[in-house]
């Protein structure tokens, strides 16, 4: 059951949010593996400073097009850009030099670290071969303690990220990725997995980071009064094609939604 709350306060942000500038855009994105076509002829576009929702059934091509976005795959046909410049042969790395981070499904922290050691080599001026010669600034360790301290994970940095709840991961991943001072954050599935008490905690830091840290969101979530909630547009996908994309009002109401992904009542 979609959560039919949210509409007054995300059409407020969506409204702010339109004419904010094309941070990313794909044109006719498809990719191919094999003969199986995973993304079929996409076009989506997120504006700065939106929170965008991704939904579809298991399969749907979610997950690959991030990584078209992202630059772990190559597109078979189309294109992607990033603030207008054409990024589609870019690899990862420089992609997320220019300020897009991506979180994964499945967390990746370094279990054998501590906690305030996994924030320390998150940060965004650490990168490269020059950390592993030079210890951390005095601001990346205050930055690092500032967001632990806020996502209530201080009291824990000298436990090995390894020995911490899932959902505990999911926030220090959280925390790595503000680290990095994102301009752009790629979430997939930020839900899944988290107790109902902490969903309601990460919507909050979602939100913090949308409008007080100015980063623009994009995330995968299955959890349909997750993402209705936090969204302030979403994109459907089924069978590698795009089949909807709207405010989540319209989503909740879209016939092909409800056909494909969501069924009825």
């Amino acid at each position: 059951m979609m959560a039919a709350e949210n509409t007054s306060s995300n059409a407020t942000r969506t409204a702010s949010s339109a004419s904010g500038e094309t941070v990313i855009r794909t044109d006719r994105i498809t990719k191919r593996f094999g003969g199986l076509v995973a993304v079929d002829d996409v076009d989506i576009e997120v504006r700065e400073g939106e929170i965008v929702g991704l939904i579809g059934p298991n399969g749907a091509g979610k997950s690959t097009l991030f990584n078209c976005v992202t630059g772990s795959l190559s597109p078979s046909e189309g294109s992607v850009y990033y603030r207008g410049r054409d990024v589609t042969d870019w690899p990862q790395h420089k992609i997320a030099r220019e300020g897009l981070v991506r979180m994964f499904q499945h967390t990746r922290v370094y279990s054998e670290m501590t906690i305030l050691d996994n924030m320390l080599v998150s940060a965004d001026e650490d990168t490269g071969l020059e950390r592993v010669f030079r210890p951390p600034s005095s601001a990346a360790r205050e930055r690092a303690k500032e967001l632990l301290q806020y996502l209530g994970l201080w009291g824990l940095r000298d436990l090995h990220a390894g020995r911490m709840s899932f959902g505990q991961q999911k926030l220090l991943e959280f925390g790595m990725a503000l680290m990095a001072d994102p301009d752009v954050l790629l979430m997939d599935e930020p839900a899944g997995g988290i107790n109902p008490s902490m969903l309601e905690q990460l919507m909050g830091y979602i939100r913090d980071a949308n409008t007080e840290s100015s980063v623009t969101i994009f995330l995968i979530e299955h959890n349909m009064d997750f993402v209705m909630e936090v969204s302030d547009r979403i994109y459907a996908l089924a069978h590698g094609e795009k089949i909807a994309d709207g405010t989540p009002e319209e989503i909740q109401n879209d016939d092909s939604v409800l056909d494909a992904y969501l069924g009825r009542e």
